[in-house]
């Protein structure tokens, strides 16, 4: 543990921050799995559905800076390309 009091305030701030994007990645996690596994499902309905109510999610997690911009993009190129090919 620290001895100068400013970092041990910092590192009880950074055991509450981890917590916090920890939680925040897992809900991001979870939003991509719900699209992956409709896309799995060969529901092209549930598939779209699914992708719309991840992407926002995405987006906030690059603005909190929770992943990467190129990952989030990535993610969505890659999911939307998949959704894409179910019609076909």
């Amino acid at each position: 543990m620290a001895n100068i009091k400013s970092a041990q305030k910092r590192a009880r701030q950074s055991v509450k921050n981890r917590a916090h994007n920890m939680a925040l990645r897992s809900k991001m996690r979870t939003y991509l799995k719900r699209v992956i596994t409709a896309i799995e499902s060969g529901d092209r309905a549930a598939a779209e559905a699914s992708y719309k109510a991840a992407m926002p999610v995405l987006d906030s997690m690059v603005n909190k800076g929770i992943v990467h911009k190129n990952k989030a993009a990535r993610h969505k190129s890659r999911l939307n390309a998949r959704i894409k090919d179910l019609s076909a």
